[in-house]
């Protein structure tokens, strides 16, 4: 049984080599490369393993990967169900995800920041989001950002928890705020903030759509799709003239998210009337 196991391991290991040669962006295999050493020493050492916060893109390449490379025991998880960014988490075949949910909390922390009466409601994801990076610190470390108008609690890996509690005070913006580290089972529900646009588009094509919502030119997000910064409902798509659908999600990295609500009619000249509510 030993024999047939280690045997197994090492095909899928070749297996997986052999997959990334399939890959041409030198970031994607370097990316998969790690998620391939990460199942091995799982599966040498018997012990849960995980990758730093992955962005929507690397989260649709690696789950395309192990699926290709037919490895099941893993979790894609953020600290939350609908996280846009994911940690990989893989697990020993002893383990089961139940198992591994009581091993979220040695996994994930939160930092929460609480704004002083006289700030509260005036910041935005952006503003926390500058703010880490303004401190230097590894964007790769940092998960989704919970926003509120008293605070935000932002997700990071366990033991990037105090660096961060640390630094944030040295920020002018936050500097009378109350920093703490919180279990990430206290996660604080997402407060989600919608605002309904309208746009009128010549057909429903991805790049039709996505110049309407980044407010930009055709041709601009025509580059915006190739350079695979849009995702509809979580999956990279770089097809500028797939059609999108009623209630799809279309997340635009650097310009939000979006649902596509209802085709409200259409105009004279055959244009397309499209109900949008946007996360703000």
């Amino acid at each position: 049984m030993y024999n047939y196991e280690l045997r197994r391991d090492i095909e899928l290991m070749k297996y997986g080599q052999e997959f990334l040669k399939e890959y041409k962006k030198q970031d994607d295999k370097i990316c998969l490369a790690q998620v391939i050493d990460k199942i091995d020493f799982s599966k040498q050492n018997e012990t849960i393993e995980y990758t730093d916060f992955l962005d929507m893109y690397q989260v649709a390449l690696v789950e395309n990967f192990l699926r290709k490379i037919k490895f099941e025991n893993y979790k894609l998880y953020g600290g939350y169900e609908n996280a846009e960014r994911k940690i990989l988490i893989v697990y020993p075949e002893t383990y089961n995800e139940d198992m591994l949910r009581k091993d979220y909390s040695k996994i994930f922390n939160i930092v929460r920041i609480e704004l002083p009466q006289e700030e509260k409601g005036k910041y935005s994801h952006r503003n926390y989001l500058g703010g880490i990076i303004k401190l230097g610190l590894k964007r790769e470390k940092v998960g989704d950002i919970i926003v509120a108008d008293e605070g935000a609690d932002i997700i990071v890996e366990r033991n990037f928890a105090k660096i961060l509690s640390e630094q944030l005070p040295s920020l002018t913006r936050f500097e009378n705020s109350k920093i703490q580290i919180v279990d990430i089972e206290n996660l604080k529900e997402q407060e989600l903030k919608i605002e309904e646009i309208s746009i009128i588009v010549p057909s429903l094509r991805l790049d039709n759509i996505v110049s309407d919502l980044a407010k930009t030119s055709r041709s601009k997000a025509t580059q915006i799709i190739a350079q695979e910064r849009v995702f509809i409902n979580g999956k990279n798509e770089t097809k500028v003239s797939k059609n999108v659908k009623l209630n799809d999600i279309i997340t635009i990295r650097g310009k939000g998210r979006f649902i596509i609500k209802q085709f409200t009619g259409t105009t004279r000249s055959g244009r397309t009337v499209v109900l949008i509510e946007k996360y703000i």
